[in-house]
């Protein structure tokens, strides 16, 4: 799936504390795989300094989404856990939308990485 020209895909991580930078870049790899590179990554603005590891490394862009307005989002997805801690269904999914901005769409549900520490999910918005 191809984006249009002036369509901006972002990446939204959640992860649990003790996730390592590679369980990120694994999922940033296999979105990549399927779409292509990507604009920026993104994550809730309590927990971005992973994210901001990997996009150091990458050389991409970070986007810090408010931890307040992760409930504001309706995910594709729902876990328990992201609900009770997060009051959203996908951490990933709700970071993905919320930095992209309005009108953003997701291209599919968020991944989970293979030890379960991290999900990233990938929307798709509009360059303002």
């Amino acid at each position: 799936m191809r984006a249009p020209p002036d369509a901006m895909r972002v990446v939204g991580f959640g992860f649990r504390r003790a996730a390592p930078l590679a369980s990120l870049a694994d999922l940033l790899a296999q979105l990549e795989a399927r779409y292509g590179p990507v604009d920026r990554l993104a994550a809730a603005a309590s927990k971005q300094a992973l994210a901001q590891a990997l996009g150091g490394v990458r050389g991409i862009e970070v986007i810090a989404v408010d931890d307040e307005a992760l409930p504001s989002v309706v995910t594709l997805t729902y876990s328990c856990h992201s609900l009770k801690a997060r009051g959203t269904g996908s951490v990933a999914e709700a970071v993905a939308l919320l930095a992209a901005g309005p009108g953003a769409s997701l291209l599919e549900p968020r991944l989970v990485s293979a030890d379960r520490m991290a999900t990233a999910a990938l929307s798709r918005g509009v360059f303002s």
